[in-house]
C-alpha cells in the first residue's frame, strides 16, 4: 500500500501542472508524488512504439543509468506480452523475477533494485506508455494498482504529445 495517500487535491495539482507547464516539469511533479506515495528508488516513463514493439524512455529519475531517449525492444518478451499486448501491470517481487524478465537485469540489480512495478497507460485499447517504479525489494503489490493506475493515467496527455 502507498506510504501516503494520493488525494484528489494531489491529482488536481498535477493536472494544473500538466496544463500549464513544460512536460519536463509535469513529469518531475508526477515523479515527486510517486516518491511521496511509494518511496520508489527509480521512476521512469516510457512511450510505446507500436510499429517496432519498442518502448522509448521519455522521463527518468536517474538519467545517468537510464537516459531519456533510451529504447528497449519488447517484441516476443513476457514483459511485452503482458504490459504492452494485454495492458496488464507487471510486478517483480525479487531479484530473481527481475533476472527472468529484464535483459538489462545486471544494471537494474547493480542499482540496489530488487523489486519493481510496471503500469501500462492505456488509451483506445492500446498501451500508449508505461510508468515504472523500482525499490529495494518486494515493495509493490496488486493492492497498489488502483493508486498506481490513477497516477499513471495523468501521464497520457504528456506521452501523446511526445508521439511522432
Amino acid at each position: 500500500m502507498p506510504d501516503a495517500a494520493i488525494t484528489l487535491d494531489d491529482i488536481a495539482r498535477i493536472d494544473a501542472i500538466i496544463a500549464e507547464s513544460d512536460p519536463a516539469v509535469a513529469y518531475a511533479a508526477i515523479d515527486a508524488l510517486a516518491k511521496r506515495a511509494f518511496d520508489h528508488w527509480l521512476f521512469t516513463v516510457t512511450r510505446s512504439i507500436h510499429a517496432t514493439m519498442e518502448v522509448e524512455r521519455v522521463y527518468s529519475s536517474n538519467p545517468a543509468a537510464y537516459p531519456v531517449g533510451g529504447r528497449k525492444k519488447k517484441q516476443g518478451t513476457p514483459w511485452g506480452e503482458q504490459v504492452l499486448d494485454r495492458g496488464q501491470p507487471l510486478i517483480c517481487h525479487s531479484p530473481e523475477d527481475i533476472r527472468r524478465v529484464f535483459a538489462d537485469h545486471e544494471l537494474i540489480l547493480s542499482l540496489g533494485i530488487g523489486g519493481m512495478v510496471n503500469i501500462p497507460v492505456l488509451f483506445a485499447g492500446q498501451s500508449q506508455a508505461t510508468m515504472n517504479m523500482s525499490h529495494a525489494g518486494d515493495r509493490f503489490s496488486e493492492a497498489d494498482f488502483p493508486a498506481l493506475r490513477l497516477l499513471a493515467s495523468r501521464l497520457l496527455p504528456l506521452v501523446l504529445a511526445e508521439k511522432d
